[in-house]
């Protein structure tokens, strides 16, 4: 039998996750040790037996024979969380390609060198009247100090160590000789960092509805029943989908259960972890990127330990320790954030259904505009379905008008509001209504380019254009690279150096120019900075301190305004004019999210939507919250193309500081790829392979993009060609040329 290593890890912390040491392993364990599995190791110059994780497990030795120790056993103990979450890094490192050590770092909970946080307490060792008695013999003597303190603990047998110090102004020293003489006891206690404040209100009873109940009554006897499934909730905007997974978490905490809740955006953290603290109290907290390094690891400390039930934040807060998961709730499931951007570029949601299946948990998916794998993945039944198509109480979808752009130009309307907005918006003013206007970009300007010669003002850095801002700034939104607005063309000179504007900024000038007394709010990327940021505007608004919200896709989703009565999105065909396939697809859920924020209290909402395709099937069907049209059209043609769902998608990107040696790299890929295609046995459609060719974007930071397509109907023959061009790649260490890979992008590169 050939020999077999393990890659191990000594250390669990975060920071010394990138230093696995290899082991030979034993052929009596040969069949126990996979990754994931606990083992007990020799370690360092002693031997010492140390506890260590198996991470990965070769047929090749990274060091001479003789330098490498045996593992001396497998710990049998029941799976440990660390376990679970070294098995899932293994999982994403196969699935999506990537190093251990980037998947183990995904997964793992940061753990840095930060000062754990400590509460000190000193309580009486005496009864009140023994320590009135030495108080006052610590009088006598002229011991105030130890007087003071005396007197304070006979009222109240603890008190915090610190407000003795601060308050009654007693030095450390004096506590210690307390101590000593046995008169009280100082006490340390470690506390956690906390991210959530207390939130004041209790939640409104709510009726829930028939569809509702169905749903929640069959995940939880699913459950109970020792058969957890993955459930696809689509229901239209408005039809009380949070309600369902207040309910089922309700239930599976009462099981001793906890509950991952997903969210797409930051900016939805507020409102969804008001509803839920008000439901469960402090046994809820967050997971996000606007929270301190300290926080983070408390977080997952607090879950580890079962001091809290439910975690709510973007995909980041998947790899929670609970210790007893039962449910993972992905709401907004179609969202494109719920795909890392990084390697291992893992997606939400079918991460979480792997990890669901380690615990025994159920899926719960949610959505208004389902995507188009979760839907027709429910289709073909490897999802169970429920619709919810009325919106819950006495409100209704609101009523939606589609305009032509072009016929407001032919008009003589060079406005961005159309006569029918700005009518709209002047009625709501009037009644002290709210609007939100929708617009798919930030910042000031798209791009600023020279009307004379054609010039357009890039980043010097990156192959994208400078967008202007209104502080006089060109910024890159790919790299942050910045420089001043010039007065004159660097290529012709011509004063006639202009922005095409269509950002935010701009909209909200445009409005303070219509509508003076509007009291406006903008919400975008560079207005949501700060840690607090989003909490602000978005109080600000439910409020009432603001008439109109103006801001990009965040403002979209999922956000719950009784008093917005009245949505305009300003430019529906930004998302068409994308070389994407899922264009449409994101258009259509984009425009019936923004629909959606409409009329959802007691009063009747509006939506206007500017076009100039107002033909176009996915507006059309977003125009009437009409999925099923929407993905009847859609699906024939992505079968007509074989796009996912249809079949699977492997993007391999190359980037390199050398453009040729990139383009040469990708094309020896291409050329291997098509080869194994050739020679693959198995039967059926080959893979089909699209390039090597520049990417879209051929140059950010600096580094060349070279980019090939491969598709197969068969998941598992891409992963195979990953493992292949991987192996390929490691072999040639190229250097300043790294690969990427991957599956099924949610943008084309």
């Amino acid at each position: 039998m050939a020999e077999r290593y393990a890659d191990i890890i000594v250390d669990i912390s975060h920071e010394k996750v990138d230093r696995p040491f290899q082991y030979r392993i034993p052929p009596e364990l040969s069949a126990a040790v996979y990754p994931g599995v606990r083992v007990h190791v020799p370690f360092g110059i002693g031997n010492r037996d140390k506890v260590g994780y198996v991470v990965d497990v070769s047929d090749r030795a990274a060091y001479p024979a003789e330098k490498i120790k045996d593992i001396a056993a497998v710990d049998d103990k029941a799976v440990s969380v660390q376990s679970r979450q070294i098995r899932i890094a293994y999982w994403l490192k196969r699935q999506y390609g990537s190093t251990m050590i980037a998947a183990l770092k995904t997964v793992l909970p940061v753990k840095q060198k930060l000062r754990q946080l400590e509460q000190k307490k000193v309580t009486a060792c005496l009864t009140a009247e023994e320590l009135l008695e030495a108080a006052r013999e610590c009088g006598e003597r002229r011991q105030t100090a130890k007087a003071r303190v005396l007197c304070a603990l006979s009222e109240d047998g603890t008190l915090p160590y610190e407000l003795i110090r601060r308050k009654l102004n007693v030095a450390p020293a004096t506590m210690q000789a307390l101590e000593k003489q046995g008169f009280l006891r100082i006490e340390t206690e470690s506390i956690y960092r906390n991210p959530v404040k207390p939130m004041a209100g209790t939640e409104k009873k709510i009726v829930l509805s028939e569809a509702q109940r169905t749903v929640i009554e069959d995940v939880l006897r699913d459950y109970r029943a020792g058969k957890p499934q993955t459930y696809l909730l689509h229901g239209v905007t408005g039809s009380g989908k949070t309600e369902v997974y207040l309910g089922i978490i309700e239930q599976m905490i009462a099981m001793g259960k906890q509950a991952i809740v997903l969210i797409p955006e930051i900016a939805l953290t507020y409102q969804t972890l008001l509803r839920f603290y008000r439901r469960f109290g402090d046994r809820v907290s967050v997971m996000n990127s606007t929270l301190s390094q300290g926080e983070k690891y408390d977080q997952m400390r607090r879950a580890a330990a079962g001091d809290i039930d439910v975690i709510i934040g973007p995909r980041s807060a998947l790899f929670t320790p609970f210790p007893a998961l039962g449910v993972i709730v992905v709401d907004e499931e179609h969202e494109g954030s719920y795909k890392s951007e990084s390697a291992p570029k893992y997606h939400a949601r079918e991460t979480a259904i792997q990890i669901a299946s380690m615990h025994g948990a159920a899926v719960v998916l949610g959505s208004a505009t389902p995507s188009m794998e979760a839907y027709w993945r429910a289709q073909q039944g490897e999802y169970r379905l429920y619709e919810m198509r009325a919106r819950h109480g006495s409100s209704r979808l609101p009523d939606v008008h589609i305009v032509d752009l072009r016929e407001e130009l032919r008009h003589g309307n060079r406005s961005v509001f159309s006569g029918m907005l700005r009518e709209l918006m002047k009625r709501r003013l009037a009644a002290g209504e709210q609007t939100m206007l929708f617009l798919n970009r930030r910042g000031y300007a798209g791009f600023v380019s020279c009307r004379a010669c054609g010039h357009v003002m890039k980043c010097p850095h990156c192959d994208v254009s400078l967008s202007e801002h209104g502080n006089g700034m060109l910024v890159c939104h790919y790299c942050g690279y910045e420089e001043r607005r010039r007065a004159n063309c660097p290529v012709c000179g011509s004063k006639y150096l202009l922005g095409f504007k269509a950002g935010t900024e701009q909209i909200v000038e445009a409005l303070r120019g219509e509508f003076p007394e509007a009291r406006v709010l903008r919400m975008d990327a560079d207005t949501t900075r700060t840690r607090e940021s989003y909490e602000k505007i978005l109080a600000a608004f439910a409020d009432g301190r603001a008439d109109i919200l103006v801001g990009t896709q965040m403002i979209v989703k999922g956000h719950d305004f009784p008093n917005v009565t009245l949505v305009g999105i300003l430019a529906a065909d930004l998302s068409l004019n994308r070389s994407d396939y899922r264009a449409s697809e994101r258009t259509f859920q984009l425009l019936t999210q923004a629909a959606g924020r409409a009329g959802r209290g007691d009063k009747p909402g509006e939506v206007v939507i500017q076009t100039y395709q107002p033909e176009h099937y996915s507006i059309v069907h977003a125009a009437m919250q009409d999925y099923q049209g929407f993905y009847e059209e859609e699906i024939l043609y992505r079968e007509l193309m074989q796009y996912p769902p249809i079949a699977h998608m492997l993007a391999v990107l190359v980037t390199s500081a050398d453009d040729a040696a990139g383009a040469a790299l990708c094309a020896q890929l291409a050329a291997l790829v098509k080869d194994r295609t050739d020679e693959d046995g198995r039967g059926g459609q080959k893979s089909q392979v699209i390039g090597p060719v520049p990417a879209s974007i051929a140059k950010i930071n600096d580094l060349y993009r070279h980019v090939l397509y491969v598709k197969d109907a068969d998941y598992e023959r891409l992963v195979e060609i990953k493992d292949m061009l991987e192996l390929y790649s490691r072999e040639k260490e190229r250097k300043n040329l790294t690969v990427q890979y991957d599956f099924d992008p949610m943008n084309t590169y």
